[in-house]
């Protein structure tokens, strides 16, 4: 019988410590999504959200490894410290479910795992007393230096996603020497073609003068992973600061938006849709591509990791 018991505690151990792995590891897929979670939800200020991201994933990873080797460190500090970790997220939990309702995504397990926050919140309860059961019947794996050990690998467990995954400068890539000028007249022109091709017709010219003035136009496939999430970091980025001169050109105006509004939340940006080829004209098959211009020269170049708020915004009011 104490075999069985101990036999299920192992196995208990090594579950527990799956699940936080497995969700570090789809936090980091990658791990942007994950910091603009805690930009909608919690209102972090971009580098914070960038640092908490990363010390989370670091956190349960961390947790997760030393679960599975049944290292608990001093007084089974890993058991204590991953129920204190459940109960801080169940926190966060109740929060977002009073205030966003039960309907989004609570991010436990990234996009990998779509979650409500009241189906978290079970598993987290779960997860919770298996714990306590650890902590009260099962010593894990013991040996003369197991917790200094065990303390070594908490701390280069817990900075090593901000080794692995870097936090970028948030700068654009401004071309000073090789700025050039971009021909919008594919956004107005409308096509003369009498093929049956042609079925499905064009779209609207921009409601805004993209050529004149300062924008920000991000060319986006709709069913590219990193042109949503571009998408959804100008979307957080505008309902900041609404003056932010944003507009999106989406490629393909026969495919259906409804996953790319639901993933982005992006309807507060003014765009247009583009017929595939001048797209790939624009791109060069290569998207997201987000472009800085003034009056019709494009001054730089951003990826959604150097979007950056403030620099935008110095850049978009200097004469």
């Amino acid at each position: 019988m104490k075999i069985a018991a101990r036999v299920a505690l192992i196995i208990l151990a090594l579950l527990c410590g799956g699940i936080f792995l497995y969700s570090a590891w789809t936090k980091v897929l990658p791990i942007q999504p994950f910091e603009y979670t805690m930009v909608e939800y919690l209102h972090f200020p971009w580098l914070l959200a960038s640092v908490m991201a990363r010390l989370m994933v670091g956190l349960e990873a961390t947790l997760g490894g030393l679960l599975i080797l049944h290292l608990f460190g001093k007084g089974k500090m890993v058991l204590k410290t991953a129920i204190a970790l459940l109960v801080a997220f169940s926190v966060y939990l109740l929060w977002l479910w009073a205030t966003a309702g039960n309907d989004v995504n609570c991010g436990c397990f990234g996009d990998a795992i779509w979650m409500s926050p009241s189906a978290s919140l079970i598993k987290n309860a779960i997860l919770a007393a298996v714990l306590v059961l650890l902590l009260k019947y099962h010593h894990g794996f013991e040996f003369r230096y197991s917790s200094r050990v065990t303390t070594v690998l908490f701390f280069v467990g817990v900075v090593l996603p901000f080794a692995l995954f870097p936090m970028s400068s948030q700068q654009p890539n401004w071309l000073k020497k090789g700025s050039y000028k971009i021909d919008f007249s594919d956004l107005y022109r409308p096509i003369v073609d009498d093929s049956a091709a042609l079925k499905v017709p064009y779209p609207k010219t921009p409601e805004i003068d993209v050529a004149h003035g300062k924008h920000v136009i991000a060319f986006l496939s709709p069913t590219c992973e990193h042109c949503r999430i571009a998408a959804r970091k100008m979307a957080l980025m505008k309902r900041a600061d609404t003056s932010l001169p944003f507009f999106m050109i989406i490629g393909g105006i026969a495919s259906d938006l409804t996953d790319f509004w639901k993933y982005t939340n992006a309807r507060n940006i003014p765009y247009m849709r583009l017929h595939r080829e001048p797209f790939l004209r624009y791109t060069g098959g290569v998207f997201p591509l987000i472009v800085w211009v003034n009056d019709g020269t494009v001054e730089a170049k951003s990826t959604y990791n150097t979007l950056n708020q403030s620099e935008l915004k110095k850049w978009a009011y200097a004469k």
